[in-house]
């Protein structure tokens, strides 16, 4: 197909979106109106609350009512089902939005003959969209509709017949599909007929949980065709586009303070850059987050929204901690300026870490964001998983033109570089190490690098006491000047 056709194309194809987080952008606008979309995949993967979702969100946000077949669950059990999740479907049904249709099928009574067809089922679920007007449709699962059959010219058939007719309605369907042993679904037959095909995937590797969706076709439209993970949770699902955003991202000229007035002073006395990367590295004890702290603090209280990811410590006791050398970080939080995220990598794996970051991210909107420290993250997936996992990061927050520090724990001995080898991507440096003198621990600061502006690259003394961070030397004309990269 030329580039022309191309464009043509989707220019004239017409999609409905399906509100689900991530989804629409992976498909460019939502499944195909007016045409059958196949859902199929292993038990427990999420076929059947995408399908609900769908159809939830058509009715409350898009003003389209929908019909939900099912062969499986009666009303009454996917009303009590997807209460937790807030989808109040016995209000919806009520309000003739959507229409929850049960279906039971008795395989000792379907006879496989040449003249058994669906026309009973085509009338129920005419009858189903006629009523409410319904623009969507989901039935679930195939599976239940054809156990009795064996021969496959008739379920071919069968299966025209039925897409074709949910095309003649002109409603945006989804058929949802169990994953057959040989191929994407147990017959091996649905995803010719479907004009889209997704298949969701359930994994357990190391022992840790990943559901992944991939859009196998997708007819007349692009799409994205790589692996996304996906996340389950009380809101229901969302979807992450995990390759990097590229490198046309705007950039900004605008400074923020880094909340100690030494370091601003050995950063052009102007401090970061607005969307800009900082990494602060040092060994344990070297005041990667009491620097953390005073960059949060002096953000909140100019009014800005900070996220903080700890992987180390919890919530209040960073609180506490930092409150012993001046913070008080607690009135932020009480003033819903700064949000805390606090959990174990090893909770899930690298790339569920990256969809609940994305996630917290996108609702919470921050200006500023704290990783301390990303080395932990080595403990949830390979060093080269988690050092991708930080290059989609990082373009995901500076495309939006987040502010972002991240501190590393320096346990090698390569001084040049950090443990996941992401110094690279970042643009200021600050290294922290504890040097001994006079039988003494003495801490100090350098700046490797910052890329843009003039900073000093001396090795600076500073203490952290009650009063936070004070550096022992400011005079500029002692601790040398260079231009950043």
């Amino acid at each position: 197909m030329t580039e022309i056709s191309t464009l043509i194309t989707e220019k004239e194809l017409k999609k409905c979106p399906t509100g689900i987080e991530g989804l629409d952008e992976l498909t460019y606008g939502g499944l195909p109106q007016g045409r059958p979309t196949l859902i199929c995949g292993n038990a427990g993967c999420g076929k059947t609350l995408m399908s609900m979702e769908f159809i939830v969100n058509g009715a409350t946000k898009f003003n389209e009512p929908g019909v939900y077949v099912s062969f499986e669950e009666k009303s009454e059990e996917l009303i009590t089902n997807f209460n937790s999740l807030g989808f109040d479907l016995k209000h919806l049904e009520e309000t003739k939005k959507i229409s929850l249709e049960y279906i039971y099928i008795e395989r000792s009574e379907i006879e496989e003959t040449g003249e058994y067809d669906l026309d009973g089922l085509f009338l129920i679920i005419g009858n189903a969209i006629d009523t409410i007007g319904a623009k969507r449709i989901v039935l679930d699962t195939v599976e239940a509709l054809f156990s009795g059959f064996t021969n496959e010219a008739i379920l071919r058939a069968e299966l025209r017949r039925l897409f074709r007719f949910l095309k003649d309605k002109g409603v945006t369907a989804i058929i949802t599909g169990e994953r057959g042993d040989r191929y994407m679904t147990k017959y091996g037959l649905e995803e010719y007929v479907a004009d889209c095909v997704i298949m969701l995937d359930h994994r357990v590797n190391d022992q840790i949980a990943t559901r992944r969706l991939k859009i196998i076709k997708y007819r007349g439209s692009k799409h994205g065709t790589n692996e996304y993970p996906f996340l389950i949770d009380e809101k229901g699902i969302s979807v992450l586009p995990v390759t990097s955003v590229g490198l046309d991202y705007q950039v900004s000229s605008d400074r923020i303070k880094t909340g100690v007035e030494g370091f601003d002073l050995m950063l052009d006395n102007k401090g970061y850059f607005k969307g800009s990367a900082i990494l602060v590295s040092g060994a344990a004890g070297t005041g990667k987050t009491s620097i953390s702290g005073h960059f949060v603090d002096s953000c909140c209280s100019k009014g800005m929204k900070c996220l903080y990811f700890a992987f180390e410590e919890p919530q209040n006791q960073i609180i506490r901690n930092l409150k012993n050398i001046g913070l008080d970080l607690k009135k932020w939080v009480d003033k819903d300026l700064l949000k805390f995220s606090a959990n174990r990598p090893t909770h899930t794996g690298i790339e569920m870490n990256l969809v609940g970051m994305h996630k917290i991210i996108t609702e919470f909107k921050p200006e500023i964001i704290v990783i301390d420290c990303v080395s932990n993250l080595i403990t949830s997936g390979a060093l080269l998983d988690v050092k991708a996992m930080m290059i989609r990061l990082l373009d995901f927050v500076k495309m939006k033109q987040i502010t972002t520090l991240m501190t590393d724990l320096s346990v090698i001995a390569n001084i040049n570089d950090t443990e996941i080898g992401i110094s690279s991507m970042t643009d200021t440096w600050i290294r922290l190490i504890n040097m001994e003198r006079n039988h003494e621990l003495i801490r100090t600061v350098n700046i490797i690098k910052s890329r843009g502006m003039n900073h000093s690259n001396a090795i600076t003394e500073f203490v952290i006491g009650e009063n936070g961070i004070k550096l022992k030397e400011m005079n500029s004309t002692k601790i040398g000047w260079k231009t950043g990269e």
